[in-house]
């Protein structure tokens, strides 16, 4: 089960923190236009992936060869509504940094 502090310390690595409000922004993201807005490798965000998914904090569906990712609607509320709030926080700049970024692949 999730704990605040497991939680903090997810949040606190800036590219897992970035690809929890990317999916909190746009509700699902395949693997490549996640690559395209973090400019990280698909390996290293493959690897947060993991570790979000590990925590119950995301979810993934397979079509053909893409992976979508998206936040477990299972998560307990309070972690949710931090999500939430910091969401609000930066929602302008996320939606900016979709706008100008999408993967050519898909």
């Amino acid at each position: 089960m999730l704990q605040p502090v497991s939680l903090f310390k997810l949040l606190a690595d800036e590219t897992r923190s970035t690809i929890v409000m990317l999916l909190r922004e746009s509700g699902e993201m395949c693997v490549c236009d996640i690559c395209a807005v973090t400019t990280e490798s698909q390996p290293k965000i493959s690897r947060h992936m993991a570790l979000l998914r590990e925590a119950s904090l995301v979810i993934d569906r397979r079509e053909g060869k893409w992976v979508y990712y998206r936040l477990s609607p299972h998560m307990p509320a309070w972690a949710a509504q931090i999500i939430e709030t910091a969401w609000n926080c930066e929602r302008e700049k996320l939606r900016t940094m979709l706008a100008h970024t999408s993967c050519s692949a898909c």
